[in-house]
């Protein structure tokens, strides 16, 4: 499925995904196309349920190589970016949930990779943050979900000054899930895919797709797709077994997400 800068190890419905291009997993060309395709084949797998993804050695991912950036013209620079957007944009729209395990810095193209994601959990001490007006452009793509998320005040910080922050900060500003010692990351990591494994299937489906949908849409909007959803996981027979197994005090045997 992927092989070379990035790497998938399945473990029944986990999918393990892990940028490895040494030392800082910077994107390139040919990393952003092999992420892209690489989340999009799994998101088309019924079987998996969950992504993890993360980045090899010291580093989540620490943005783009600024020898690429320094090739550009502005044909180039578009078509660049589009292509980043387009990899950035398959881990937003996944159809399972994706989780950022952040074993080191978060920065530029990184940070929007791990803000892409639905669950964030970092080491103690990474920094997460948007450097690129100090190389002489812009924050992009998922950069445009800050002001929502931690507020505008702190989203211009972050965006006019180029500086970094820590988890612990970023978590105190909700945009950070779990802050833990190094040595305890994959432990949280497993923690949150097993809760996320012992919900139905076709359930986990259903509220990705109305996470993503409440995040582009009006609120009224938002909640008749809510009203909608309701509706179709009676289509299954999940919500049968989830009540039956709840009054009959058992855990559920969910079958395979259609």
């Amino acid at each position: 499925m992927a092989g070379g800068v990035v790497h998938v190890a399945r473990d029944g419905g986990v999918a393990r995904v892990t940028l490895d291009r040494a030392p800082l997993n910077l994107f390139e060309p040919g990393l952003i196309a092999t992420l892209r395709d690489t989340i999009r084949q799994l998101g088309a797998d019924r079987d998996v349920r969950v992504i993890v993804l993360t980045g090899a050695g010291r580093a989540f991912q620490a943005g783009m190589d600024v020898a690429v950036l320094r090739g550009l013209d502005v044909a180039t620079a578009k078509a660049l970016i589009t292509s980043l957007q387009s990899a950035i944009g398959a881990v937003h729209d996944a159809p399972v949930p994706v989780i950022a395990r952040i074993n080191g810095a978060a920065l530029g193209a990184g940070f929007e990779l791990a803000i892409a994601c639905d669950l964030r959990i970092a080491v103690s001490g990474a920094p997460l943050g948007l450097p690129e007006v100090q190389v002489g452009v812009p924050s992009v793509i998922e950069a445009a979900l800050l002001p929502g998320a931690i507020g505008p005040a702190r989203a211009a910080e972050l965006l006019f000054t180029g500086d970094a922050v820590t988890a612990e900060v970023a978590a105190g500003w909700g945009l950070v899930n779990r802050v833990v010692p190094p040595a305890e990351l994959d432990a949280a990591v497993d923690r949150v895919v097993a809760r996320i494994l012992a919900a139905a299937p076709g359930a986990i489906r259903l509220q990705k797709e109305l996470v993503i949908r409440w995040r582009e849409t009006d609120l009224r909007t938002a909640v008749q797709y809510g009203i909608n959803a309701f509706a179709a996981s009676y289509a299954s027979d999940e919500a049968r077994e989830g009540a039956d197994a709840f009054l009959g005090k058992r855990e559920p045997a969910w079958r395979r997400a259609r």
